[in-house]
């Protein structure tokens, strides 16, 4: 029994140990924290350093830097007024108060009931007008009595930053302020005001900023999403794309303020710096295709029907992973480039031809092709419609050599065999909703007018057609009516380089604090694609090596794609052609998928029909970067 009850005594006498422990020293700083908030009155100063984003090889993209800012911590019985003529004594080009807020500033200091007529004050009395409708009426008359000083005007708003926002924000009074001025606001140990080290946002490079995202404060809009998450309102946050995707990471943790009996401020903690986000992207990579971008727009005038040439995108990704190596997009307007990256989320555009193996897979899905049986190669007249012809007269072609020609009567045929119609001459096609649909489908299984996975806002999923009729099936089989974004074609590619194995693409490679890895990104399948890829693959391969896209890719790194080619109206009268370029290589182990896009590269005219090989420049130069580096 004397045993049984030593034991006892062990076990609890381990227990308090264990929790004695877990409290001081695992749960120390939250107990702390709550003993703080229970006895004392805490304020926070603003916000912390983020985290640094970072490309794929430690290179540091953006970055903070650090600035003196006059912050004011809200605390009681504060005489504001006192504060705002104090600090006009400190800091040098105040702003002046603008009308509204002398207005707001007089209505608050001054008896104001004389702006009011009898019958207004007796409707307001009896509740027929409301105190906001007193206020705009009374402001309505404030102008000639508004005769303040510059001095008084400068001190007005400065007591309006004083007091704007929520009462328990800490509010930002001036920024970028210097060293002397910094010491000054200290020295004077004016109440609930501290000049503060804070950081603001940098880039190192001129390109993919708009990717990076915004930063800046809560706003109404999204207060509440916020707020649920345990922000304060007065956080700094990401407002778009990767800052705000990943704010949760890259977000410090505020410094610490213990509030004296004087009202004066002691630093608890300082503030800490966020975690460090690394990315996909290979910065000198992007830099370089960005130059080759650069120099043929700035040779494209040399070439014939450039005229309303002026903007190229390039993708480069790893098809198994969905990673994001190098993205851009480019603008020149008259001498000045300008990066329009976020366009290959947003933007969409007919692609023509180089969408050809999603409309392959809808005739081997539905058993409307006869794998490796020939047909001679011709056009498709339908009823009230126009001839409708491949680029030339091809010969006999099968599913490969369709591909590797890039014939448009091969995919002709199938979209009518899709109808349950075998085609004839001048033939009228019923066609129906089911019929497109059955098509956007398959194209949506290899990311061509679906969502990517991509880890960014505001993707769009390009423009769906409306109109059912029987040539816009035709043209939706060539890539020539519905509208897909540079990234979904990057999706589309990679689902043909992994044979059918569709991964969301994305810019997130890890997230590190200092040296350790705290997340990694996993590869997402999004869904897999049932094709007969050993066909379309060799006829891929065909197109690099003795097809529409030989000259685009160098044959030493084993390359296979397509090429395409759309009309689209620019404007009333002007029909322009956009070109295309999707390959991976190499075809037996493809490490690397490439996009290059160009549109209005050309535009048609009564005299010839050339178009400059600007687009198949851009794509063997980038290829041979890509494959090389």
């Amino acid at each position: 029994m004397k045993k049984v009850y030593y034991v006892l005594i062990f076990i609890l006498i381990s227990i308090i140990i264990i929790r004695y422990s877990y409290l001081a020293f695992y749960k120390h700083d939250y107990y702390y924290e709550k003993y703080l908030n229970a006895t004392n009155k805490i304020v926070y100063g603003l916000n912390a350093p983020r985290g640094r984003i970072l490309d794929r090889n430690g290179k540091v993209l953006v970055d903070n830097k650090g600035i003196n800012t006059i912050v004011y911590h809200n605390l009681d019985n504060i005489d504001t007024l006192s504060v705002a003529k104090t600090l006009l004594t400190i800091l040098d080009d105040v702003k002046e108060a603008s009308i509204d807020e002398q207005k707001d500033y007089y209505l608050k200091y001054n008896s104001t009931d004389n702006l009011l007529t009898k019958e207004e004050q007796d409707l307001y009395a009896k509740r027929k007008l409301t105190a906001l409708e007193i206020e705009n009426l009374k402001k309505s008359r404030l102008d000639e009595y508004l005769n303040y000083s510059k001095e008084e005007k400068q001190t007005i708003y400065l007591y309006y930053l004083l007091n704007n926002g929520y009462y328990y924000d800490s509010k930002i009074i001036a920024s970028n302020v210097s060293d002397k001025v910094c010491a000054l606001v200290n020295e004077k140990n004016i109440n609930g005001l501290t000049c503060e080290y804070t950081t603001e946002r940098i880039y190192l490079y001129d390109t993919l900023n708009d990717i990076y995202g915004k930063v800046g404060p809560i706003t109404k809009e999204n207060k509440e999403y916020y707020l649920n998450l345990g922000y304060s309102l007065n956080d700094a946050v990401g407002l778009s794309y990767l800052e705000k995707e990943y704010d949760q990471y890259l977000k410090g943790e505020k410094a610490k303020y213990l509030v004296n009996d004087d009202n004066t401020l002691t630093l608890i903690s300082s503030s800490k710096q966020g975690n460090d986000l690394i990315l996909s992207i290979d910065i000198d990579l992007q830099l370089k295709i960005n130059e080759i971008i650069k120099k043929y727009l700035a040779k494209s005038s040399n070439y014939q029907h450039t005229k309303y040439y002026n903007t190229s995108y390039v993708i480069v990704s790893d098809p198994y992973t969905g990673e994001i190596i190098a993205s851009t997009g480019l603008n020149k307007i008259k001498d000045d480039y300008y990066d329009v990256t976020t366009n290959i989320l947003t933007s969409s555009f007919t692609v023509g031809s180089v969408i050809k193996a999603a409309s392959h897979t809808v005739g081997y899905q539905n058993d409307l092709i006869d794998i490796g049986k020939k047909i001679n190669d011709s056009c498709v007249k339908l009823y009230q419609v126009p001839m409708k012809c491949s680029f030339k007269r091809l010969g006999l072609i099968d599913d490969i050599t369709a591909l590797k020609t890039s014939s448009n009567y091969y995919q002709f045929m199938t979209a009518i065999k899709l109808t349950g119609n075998t085609y004839k001459y001048n033939m009228k096609l019923n066609v129906t909703e089911e019929h497109f649909n059955t098509y956007r489908n398959v194209f949506a299984s290899f990311g061509l007018g679906s969502s990517t996975g991509i880890d960014l806002e505001n993707e769009s999923t390009g423009i769906k057609g409306q109109t059912i009729a029987p040539d816009l099936l035709l043209n939706l089989s060539i890539g020539q009516y519905d509208t897909y974004t540079p990234l979904e074609l990057t999706n589309y590619i990679n689902t043909v380089a992994t044979s059918g194995s569709r991964y969301a693409l994305h810019y997130l490679k890890e997230v590190r604090n200092k040296d350790k890895t705290i997340y990694t990104y996993e590869p997402k399948l999004l869904n897999t694609v049932s094709s007969n890829f050993t066909r379309i693959k060799e006829g891929f391969k065909e197109v690099l090596y003795n097809g529409t896209g030989r000259g685009y890719t160098d044959l030493k790194y084993k390359p296979a794609g397509k090429t395409g080619t759309s009309e689209v109206i620019y404007s009333k009268g002007i029909t322009t052609i956009n070109q295309t370029y999707a390959m991976y290589a190499p075809y037996d182990n493809p490490l690397y998928s490439i996009i290059v896009m160009s549109p209005n590269i050309a535009y048609n005219n009564s005299e010839d029909g050339y178009i400059a090989p600007v687009n198949r420049y851009i794509s063997k130069e980038v290829s041979k970067l890509v494959f090389e580096k």
